[in-house]
């Protein structure tokens, strides 16, 4: 979607028009991911909110703006950093498109090239952090196993004629049952994309159409994954450290089943991903390069599990 529909936007200055003032006005739009949805809205009187619209008859995506909804709520509630819910029609029936309304975060999600130690740190003790939501405020959220679920990795590994090495993940993880042990809030779609930063400080998690309940491995294996393939892997192991500081535990259980799987949650080819890492600002990093990153994460994860 390459611009907002004039029905979404009239549901968002009503939705924006504040009790006994005149009707919002727009200034700007700009969008956030590739020129496009979702979009930072600016207002004639200074404010700023966040507009992420979808389409009313794809299940999947009316599934991903409930959880959103919800997670904000959340958020809000449990003191997770994140964005403020102002308003979701989760139908579309007054928007004519699936919206959902938040407010900004102050802080970016351009992705540097070389990570300091305080930034690997932090973005392991933040993800820490959102174990601290009780179980109970989750009541209902659907179980995790993997990042970003709703994906057909495996279908996109048959399609694309996956390598002998993913393959062989495959079938590593097929023969061992999915590890229990103690479920919380997992974001389930982690990477420095959907986080905001001011400096070294992680301001706020976004994107939560993916999370759910599921084992702290899942989130932990995904940040690795993330610093392997933004940085090199050799910081794998500095982001899993910030956890553990923030977590107060001394390791994550099955760890190396959760690295496999975080691996095994990318395309074959990683041509999807790539234009999205290189719009977060890391257009040094093309197609092979985050392969041969990710293949090297998954081998060091495969040899562990055997």
């Amino acid at each position: 979607m390459n611009e907002i529909a004039e029905p979404v936007l009239e549901w968002v200055l009503t939705r924006l028009t504040l009790p006994g003032h005149s009707r919002a006005t727009l200034a700007g739009a700009a969008g956030l991911r590739e020129g496009s949805n979702p979009w930072m809205l600016r207002l004639d009187d200074g404010r700023a909110v966040v507009l992420r619209v979808g389409d009313p008859e794809n299940q999947e995506q009316r599934e991903g703006f409930g959880v959103e909804a919800r997670l904000l709520e959340i958020a809000e509630q449990h003191g997770v950093p994140s964005a403020r819910l102002i308003a979701h029609d989760p139908t579309g029936a007054e928007a004519g498109a699936l919206a959902l309304l938040s407010t900004v975060v102050e802080g970016s999600s351009r992705v540097p090239e070389e990570p300091t130690p305080e930034l690997l740190a932090e973005y392991g003790r933040a993800t820490a952090a959102l174990r601290g939501v009780p179980l109970g405020a989750l009541d209902g959220m659907a179980h995790k196993t993997r990042p970003i679920q709703s994906v057909d990795f495996a279908g996109a590994r048959r399609r694309q004629g996956a390598s002998d090495l993913l393959l062989a993940a495959e079938e590593a993880v097929a023969r061992r049952p999915v590890p229990e042990g103690d479920p919380g809030l997992v974001h389930g779609d982690l990477w420095l994309g959907n986080t905001l930063w001011v400096g070294a400080g992680l301001s706020g998690f976004v994107d939560w159409d993916c999370a759910g309940i599921g084992e702290p491995g899942l989130d932990v294996a995904s940040i690795r994954l993330d610093a392997a393939l933004m940085f090199g892997g050799e910081y794998a192991e500095a982001v899993l450290a910030g956890y553990l500081t923030g977590s107060g535990q001394g390791r994550v259980e099955d760890l190396a089943y959760w690295d496999v799987v975080a691996a095994l949650s990318t395309p074959p080819t990683m041509a999807e991903f790539t234009p999205v890492i290189q719009d977060q600002g890391r257009s040094d990093l093309d197609r092979p390069t985050l392969e041969r990153r990710r293949d090297a994460f998954l081998e060091a994860a495969m040899e562990r599990l055997a």
